[in-house]
């Protein structure tokens, strides 16, 4: 069956021509770098000491170092290493990692693990004009004392986020469309589930983990789907028009895909 990503529906919802030429055409411009590799074995340490409540720091931050240096060696040997990149980044990793579980602790108090990296692959019922599933990752779900579950996606940052991302409707619109399909995986009331950011800062001082939650409330979770539902229905319709407000990070950009 066809699916969509959010990441899909970002991507779509900032530039159909981009959209066109990286799921469509199957181009890929970009092969990662030190940053997404730092964010990739950031989040494998999350998912895995999640899981496992009897590993301590010193464990989490050997298996931080594994995971880095793997990422790292899978780059593109077109890639220019940044060595000295790479060497603060291992020390940031590594004063970073002890704070992440105490935080969540502090931030939510008393808490069960429900499940880390929980896989969405939900029926989007509200789209009738083709077969679609929501395809998704959520990185972790907790449960707190009052029965509420919260979902929560770890976001690998430098210093933090403006009060303009934090409130960007794209951004925050991941965390909505994965609890609406969570609830419906498991027949939740929508109403029992809440979301969160938690931000890893890798050159923080202070504060290096910050959590704060996005509302996504029934409002939110209607324009959400409306979004989701009009990217369907423009991707089904073929239609790929360029986006040039949003030429300036794009991959793509003065290649001889996009001129």
């Amino acid at each position: 069956m066809v699916h969509i990503s959010y990441s899909e529906f970002k991507i779509w919802s900032e530039c159909p021509h981009r959209h066109k030429l990286q799921y469509i055409d199957k181009l890929k411009s970009f092969k990662g770098n030190e940053f997404t590799a730092f964010g990739t074995a950031m989040h494998e340490v999350c998912e895995k000491v999640s899981l496992d409540t009897l590993s301590g720091p010193a464990h989490a931050k050997l298996l931080f170092l594994k995971s880095f240096e793997k990422e790292i060696e899978s780059l593109p040997e077109d890639h220019k290493i940044n060595e000295k990149l790479i060497k603060d980044m291992k020390v940031q990793g590594k004063e970073l990692i002890p704070d992440i579980f105490p935080a969540l602790g502090e931030y939510f108090g008393k808490y069960e693990v429900v499940t880390a990296e929980e896989q969405l692959y939900e029926p989007i019922k509200e789209f009738v004009k083709s077969e679609y599933n929501f395809k998704g990752f959520i990185d972790l779900i907790i449960k707190t004392e009052d029965g509420k579950y919260h979902v929560i996606d770890w976001k690998t940052c430098s210093w933090g986020w403006d009060s303009r991302k934090k409130a960007n409707k794209l951004i925050t619109y991941q965390l909505t469309l994965y609890k609406y399909y969570f609830a419906a995986k498991y027949n939740i009331d929508l109403e029992n589930i809440e979301t969160h950011f938690a931000l890893l800062k890798r050159t923080g001082k202070k504060n290096r983990v910050e959590i704060f939650r996005v509302t996504s409330g029934k409002r939110k979770t209607e324009n959400a789907l409306k979004a989701l539902m009009n990217a369907l229905y423009y991707i089904n319709q073929k239609f790929h028009i360029k986006n040039r407000l949003s030429c300036k990070y794009c991959d793509f950009y003065k290649t001889e895909h996009c001129t």
